[in-house]
């Protein structure tokens, strides 16, 4: 026979209050006087019977859920872009709320069911989340629903977002080399129209150029930032008289290319080759030999932002917009040194 699941009423006949009693203490309810003890013994009881409050029995009264909306464009497959949403999921939890996890492949309409849908079960804010770092139209959901842009945003600053330092973490990566006495430094990037790509490479021309060297000679563009490409242009970038002494690589994956070209060529990092990329991915940067300095991209931090971000707004739904960039720390190992 199925036991039926333990009321209110029955946690505070177990506390020996009344269920208004049973009731605030549970839910914390401000400006009440309800001892801690009183408090203690009531939450004793709801754990002794197993108790869960019906939270959307509580909606309703309190127009509250407690509930957040994470929309995303394949976030969720992807290895460190998926530190996002754990870095959301730790906060909302944290702040008593529960995140909503839709992923989705990005196309607009796609995107705008899963809003619609997340809505309907009354989430009180939603998160939208890019897998790549873009600029995004202002999303139609921010008319009705307090909205927070993780890893992306608008270029009016109509709604507020995170997005990772990309100039600050270059500017980092280029300090390692010129701190070590590297002015011709060669890069190596995508011919993809995404954010990073042309933040990083204007930081690069900017600094290249600054000492006095034509930057469109140190530059190879790949169709693709995976590590077979990246070999071949790094044969072709490194096997010349005036080659470079360092290369700043668009991402990790870039950077085993570059490792491999170099060993082919017999030159030996750092002692020949200074290298220095962006991610920081767990299964590569530490693993070369040498270790590769990396600018780890913040997605974990970029998460728990987001979050505290859109709990903000919900309290104060006038409260101005932010647009924050996120600090890229640059994680240093064995793979600069001074030049021959």
């Amino acid at each position: 026979m199925k036991t039926k699941p333990p009321r209110l009423a029955d946690v505070a006949k177990a506390a020996d209050v009344s269920t208004a009693t049973a009731s605030m203490a549970l839910n914390d309810t401000g400006g009440t006087r309800i001892g801690a003890g009183t408090r203690e013994r009531v939450r004793a009881a709801a754990a002794d019977l197993g108790y869960r409050p019906n939270r959307v029995a509580s909606g309703l009264r309190t127009r509250r859920t407690h509930t957040l909306g994470f929309v995303g464009d394949d976030v969720a497959t992807t290895p460190f872009s998926g530190q996002m949403i754990r870095g959301a999921h730790d906060a909302a939890r944290e702040a008593g709320f529960m995140l909503l996890i839709v992923d989705t492949s990005g196309e607009a309409a796609e995107t705008g069911e899963a809003v619609a849908a997340l809505q309907e079960r009354q989430i009180e804010g939603i998160l939208l989340a890019t897998m790549y770092h873009q600029v995004v139209k202002a999303p139609k959901a921010i008319a009705t629903t307090p909205c927070v842009l993780l890893n992306a945003r608008t270029p009016d600053g109509s709604a507020s977002s995170v997005v990772p330092d990309e100039r600050g973490g270059t500017l980092g990566l280029l300090a390692e080399l010129t701190g070590a006495g590297h002015t011709r430094i060669g890069h190596i990037t995508t011919t993809e129209d995404v954010e990073a790509r042309a933040i990083r490479l204007a930081t690069w021309r900017e600094r290249v150029e600054a000492n006095g060297l034509h930057s469109d000679d140190l530059l190879v563009e790949i169709d693709q930032a995976t590590t077979r490409p990246a070999h071949a242009a790094a044969l072709r970038l490194l096997d010349r008289p005036d080659r470079p002494t360092a290369v700043f690589c668009f991402n990790d994956r870039v950077a085993m290319g570059v490792y491999r070209a170099a060993a082919q060529l017999g030159l030996r990092i750092p002692e020949a080759l200074s290298v220095v990329s962006y991610d920081d991915q767990e299964l590569i940067a530490p693993e070369l030999q040498p270790a590769l300095i990396s600018a780890a991209l913040p997605h974990y931090e970029m998460g728990r932002w987001s979050v505290l971000e859109l709990l903000r707004r919900l309290d104060n739904p006038e409260a101005a917009t932010v647009q924050h960039l996120m600090p890229c720390p640059v994680v240093k190992r064995e793979s600069v040194a001074p030049p021959r």
